[in-house]
């Protein structure tokens, strides 16, 4: 048996005045109430209860501790209560979000926000991977996993870059046949692919292949990297993402079809704790199910959140 579960019959014990009154009350039979106080007792070394054929009442110790205990209990039922109050969002949540990808996660925001009206959002853009404990962010929303491995990381969606340029590119440039041809263009980059100046694909038969690339262009900034590449500036390996409605329309033309460039992942990434706040959580879990929504384009080849 518990010791608070000894303490709460007995002070329902000494609240009525009777144990078969808290017996009744406590759904529990009196014999079970009796042996309660009986090991409370013999754990203190003292009696805590006067007990006559008519009622029962408290000793002088009984009432002090009796004071106490009901102290005590209070305590712990003010700290389920606040517990338990945590299970719905609530307070500042702060949101790191990469730039190129704070328009997905825009429509989470408005429906957090209305959804749980106690709860505040502090969202901030930029394209790097920022101190989480040290500059206070409990959340960030990134499409390349850092390095850290003390971090969690929790996959909101699966994403794979396409190889393509303009027409009017292909004008004056022929249109790659193998990977090897794209060491004759002019390729740009995003700074913060990972493998630097070597694209990462698998062929038709699902063999890793590789090309090293060149270009007058590395940029970080993905509103740079979009508008050179929709000026006729170059071949690019970019985030479907980011140019997704040029490839629909047309704007832009994919190259290679048969070679798959390597995918990654867009991923909620949030300090080592034990017990995740509800904020997080619940934001965190809002995303998943957006991003549900943009799959299919995101990466043509997955059909599911890996998670």
């Amino acid at each position: 048996m518990d010791r608070f579960d000894h303490m709460r019959v007995f002070a329902k014990i000494a609240e009525i005045g009777s144990f078969a009154g808290a017996a009744a009350r406590l759904d529990i039979s009196p014999s079970m109430a009796s042996q309660h106080v009986k090991v409370l007792e013999e754990r203190l070394g003292a009696r805590l209860l006067n007990r006559t054929t008519r009622k029962v009442s408290l000793t002088e110790i009984g009432r002090d501790y009796y004071e106490r205990c009901m102290q005590i209990l209070f305590d712990i039922d003010e700290a389920d209560r606040i517990a338990s109050a945590q299970l719905a969002p609530r307070g500042r949540l702060r949101i790191y979000c990469d730039t190129n990808i704070a328009r997905f996660i825009a429509p989470v925001v408005v429906r957090f926000l209305e959804d749980f009206k106690e709860a505040a959002i502090d969202l901030r853009t930029g394209d790097r991977m920022p101190d989480l404990v040290e500059e206070g962010f409990d959340l960030a929303i990134r499409a390349i996993v850092p390095p850290d491995s003390s971090l969690i990381v929790r996959r909101l969606a699966e994403w794979r870059p396409a190889v393509c340029c303009t027409p009017s590119y292909l004008e004056n440039h022929p249109a790659p046949a193998r990977l090897a041809d794209l060491a004759a263009h002019n390729c740009l980059r995003h700074a913060h692919y990972p493998f630097g100046d070597e694209w990462h694909f698998t062929d038709r038969d699902g063999k890793p292949a590789a090309v090293r690339v060149s270009g007058n262009l590395v940029t970080s900034s993905a509103d740079v990297f979009r508008t050179v590449i929709l000026s006729g500036g170059g071949v690019a390996l970019a985030a479907r993402f980011i140019v997704e409605e040029e490839l629909r329309s047309g704007t832009l033309v994919s190259l290679l079809p048969e070679y798959r460039p390597v995918g990654f992942s867009i991923n909620a990434i949030y300090p080592h704790r034990r017990h995740l706040a509800a904020t997080v959580r619940t934001f965190i879990d809002m995303s998943v199910k957006r991003f549900v929504e943009h799959q299919r384009w995101m990466d043509p080849f997955f059909s599911h959140i890996v998670q």
